[in-house]
């Protein structure tokens, strides 16, 4: 291997990948905005499965999905573009629908792409959805990792914020991967709005910092670190923004202070010109020496929602094959702009093009 991550070899596993987390049927607006249109595209997306579905249509992986939904039209909506999206769904649970929601349902997710000067805009109607009411005991993890054989596992702040007993979800699932050899990986994905009606921040905090210290590779932005697991800064400023790059190695190395266990740590840098235009890369650390991507400068958007989750894919993939943090890193930007360039959550990329822009090649029509 030329990175420090030891992963299972594929054949002595049924999958090379597995994520927790809930799946939504994003309504997409087009070219109008939410509270304009009469009519909406729809897509499937949540930041733990787009993963998986990224590592199985871009980079060709055995991938597999465990959530839970509402047995209803809608549910069997996202059945249907899950699977076309080839993630296996045999560990997914189907609760029974009570006719009008008011105990179990599937998660909406309004989504305007935004413009130039107006952002991107998101309205999630996501309360009390079946995978929010997870609890531990109700997937059989040992089955899992234990006889089925899984390579890599990953979940996120996303799910982690879900419900009541949903941090309990995601510890039993890490532990027990960790117990069968698994590497385990986590995005904190701080999303304010679902902490808080379980506890706010404070409880944020305390439940990342718990699931963080069991993990091998951990991905978040400056602001995760601050508000997800509750790190102050020193000096003048009041979070990690606008940091250079040898600051992101000093807080690498706070949190690697804290929590040895962790093998890689990958963020991705985005600085918004406007909604149209990012300039986009990615840094990570190994606990020896800082790495930076290819970067992306001036970057055009036609859909920024889920281009970390496609970076996770593609950086997952290269650590994945054994490529340096340098080279993983390369994939997991060029991924998440390719991404960024087709709508919907979840990547149009194939392998050949994430190759071809890692290698720098242009955007020459191919014919």
């Amino acid at each position: 291997m030329s990175n420090n991550l030891t992963v299972k070899s594929a054949p002595e596993c049924q999958y090379d990948f597995l994520s927790l987390g809930e799946v939504m049927l994003r309504l997409d607006p087009g070219d109008v905005r939410i509270h304009t249109t009469r009519q909406f595209s729809a897509w499937e997306g949540g930041g733990e499965y787009n993963v998986a579905r990224g590592l199985r249509r871009c980079f060709g992986l055995r991938t597999a999905l465990v959530s839970s939904f509402a047995d209803n039209p809608v549910g069997r909506l996202l059945e249907d573009l899950i699977l076309q999206g080839g993630v296996d769904m045999s560990h997914c649970q189907w609760r029974e629908y009570d006719g009008i929601g008011r105990e179990v349902r599937n998660g909406l997710n309004f989504t305007e792409a935004g413009y130039g000067v107006r952002g991107a805009v998101g309205c999630s109607d996501r309360g009390h959805t079946a995978i929010s009411q997870l609890k531990p005991g109700d997937i059989d993890w040992e089955d899992l990792f234990g006889n089925k054989g899984v390579r890599w596992f990953h979940t996120g702040g996303i799910f982690a914020a879900l419900g009541e007993q949903t941090p309990e979800v995601a510890l039993e699932a890490i532990a027990c991967a960790k117990k069968h050899g698994t590497i385990t990986s986590y995005d904190l994905n701080f999303r304010p709005s679902l902490w808080d009606a379980y506890g706010g921040t404070e409880r944020a905090a305390t439940v990342n910092r718990e699931i963080v210290g069991m993990l091998d590779v951990l991905i978040g932005n400056e602001e995760d670190f601050t508000m997800a697991l509750g790190f102050e800064v020193d000096g003048e400023d009041d979070d990690y923004r606008d940091l250079d790059i040898g600051s992101y190695e000093k807080m690498y190395q706070r949190v690697l202070q804290e929590f040895p266990e962790i093998k890689v740590l990958a963020t991705t840098l985005r600085q918004v010109k406007s909604a149209s235009v990012n300039d986009w890369s990615a840094i990570g650390f190994d606990g020896e020496s800082l790495a930076q991507s290819k970067q992306f400068d001036d970057l055009q958007i036609f859909d920024r929602v889920g281009g970390g989750d496609s970076f996770c894919s593609g950086l997952v993939y290269g650590l994945m094959s054994g490529k340096p943090l340098k080279e993983a890193l390369d994939y997991g930007a060029a991924h998440g702009a390719l991404a960024m360039t087709t709508p919907g959550d979840t990547t149009m990329a194939n392998l050949k093009e994430v190759e071809s822009l890692v290698a720098g090649k242009s955007a020459r029509v191919k014919r």
